[in-house]
């Protein structure tokens, strides 16, 4: 059994649920701690908007049942766990580990990592505060591989954040040392409409020139639209065109002329037919890679399979970790999957995938082994967090990784 220890349930009040997941994790306890190295040190904690209001007497219960163990986490519109999705109704999902002091650290607006070497890091956000692109930023630097991962709260109310407390503004969450092993990936879902194009010319999200012509003929063009005379023709397609957004140094796209882990897809907001430019929900600099695409549940259900595949290879024995800085050290037997976070778009998940829970059935059943459940919690973002870049339409992946006695 894996030293992680996952709970979830619906209920419409959050104490009733609370109870629900306290009665499965306790019925595993003597399993769990057969398996790991030490007490229960660290738990993830997603709740949906239902239970918002209740956050401070939530994360107060949480403390009171299992004393001595850090907490992290956030509202979500959808929260989930193993190959189940609770969105739109009340529901908590938790997971809790067993990781060695000295291992990991918990931050937030008010509490600042001082006691270990951050090397990656759990991040969440509220979807209200300023700069929030720059935070990130700031906070990859703090890590020395650069590598964060998470999301931002979401909430028809109240976007709360938990670490070692409830929060509101700023970012929250937990840093790890380099001796805890990670493997992460991002999925994206949308699929490409035509070429990669280089800005040639904008004015802070207004793209005036693609490849040294005009912004808004080239999507017209890519779009199959004449003119836009006919706004009834025109608007439907406008309004599904996404943009997607890369670094001039990075790559835009993968195999398969699927979209890059490094390619944040942006709304595009407006039109200016005088100065044939197009307006996106970023900012642009000259020289970044831009390509029109749409939404796509096949490219989507595919780029997951391939996250998903990616990271069983990685633990085989000939691998390198991905996340630790023991990477050079050679592997001796093929590593587990202890644990793991994913965190999708609030617009993804089962209604986007096809049916109730098929996100996360797509996960579970692509990174399981034999048929077992890989113990997972994750939550529905208003925005993913992976690296030092906000995404969207995206799904980010993460999992611990080691050995189980």
């Amino acid at each position: 059994m894996s030293p992680f220890l996952v709970g979830h349930a619906t209920h419409p009040d959050w104490r009733g649920a609370l109870a629900l997941v306290v009665a499965q994790i306790d019925g595993r306890r003597p399993e769990h701690e057969a398996s790991a190295d030490g007490p229960l040190s660290l738990g993830f904690v997603y709740f949906t908007d239902h239970y918002a209001a209740q956050a401070e007497a939530l994360y107060a219960a949480l403390r009171q049942q299992w004393p001595g163990v850090s907490w992290v986490g956030c509202v979500g519109v959808g929260v989930a766990a193993g190959g189940v999705e609770y969105i739109d109704e009340p529901a908590l999902v938790l997971m809790l580990a067993a990781l060695p002091a000295g291992r990991f650290e918990v931050f937030s607006g008010a509490r600042k990592l001082q006691r270990i070497e951050a090397f990656s890091a759990l991040v969440h956000a509220d979807p209200a505060t300023p700069e929030l692109g720059d935070l990130i930023a700031e906070m990859s630097d703090r890590t020395s591989s650069g590598y964060l991962f998470g999301g931002i709260a979401s909430s028809r109310g109240d976007a709360v954040h938990l670490a070692d407390g409830v929060w509101r503004g700023g970012l929250s969450g937990v840093a790890f040392s380099p001796e805890v092993a990670l493997v992460s990936r991002v999925t994206q879902g949308c699929q490409p409409l035509g070429p990669v194009h280089v800005v040639t010319a904008c004015e802070r999200n207004i793209v005036t020139a693609l490849d040294g012509q005009p912004a808004l003929p080239l999507l017209l063009g890519e779009l199959g639209i004449a003119n836009l005379d006919d706004p009834r023709q025109a608007l439907p397609r406008l309004r599904a065109t996404l943009v997607g957004l890369t670094d001039a140094t990075d790559s835009a796209l993968a195999r398969g002329g699927q979209f890059g882990a490094d390619t944040r897809v942006r709304h595009l907001v407006g039109l200016d037919p005088a100065r044939q430019a197009v307006a996106i929900a970023d900012q642009v600099e000259p020289g970044m890679r831009l390509t029109f695409c749409q939404r796509d549940v096949q490219a989507a259900r595919r780029d997951l399979v391939r996250i998903c595949s990616e990271i069983r290879e990685e633990l085989e024995p000939q691998a390198e970790p991905a996340l630790t800085a023991a990477a050079a050290a050679p592997a001796q037997a093929a590593r587990q999957i202890l644990g793991a976070l994913y965190i999708s778009c609030n617009g993804r998940g089962g209604p986007h995938f096809g049916g109730p829970s098929a996100e996360l059935k797509i996960v579970q059943h692509a990174l399981g082994a034999g048929g077992e459940e890989v113990p997972l919690v994750g939550f529905f973002a208003a925005g993913e967090i992976a690296r030092h870049h906000l995404y969207g339409y995206t799904g980010v992946l993460a999992v611990f990784t080691g050995s189980v006695r």
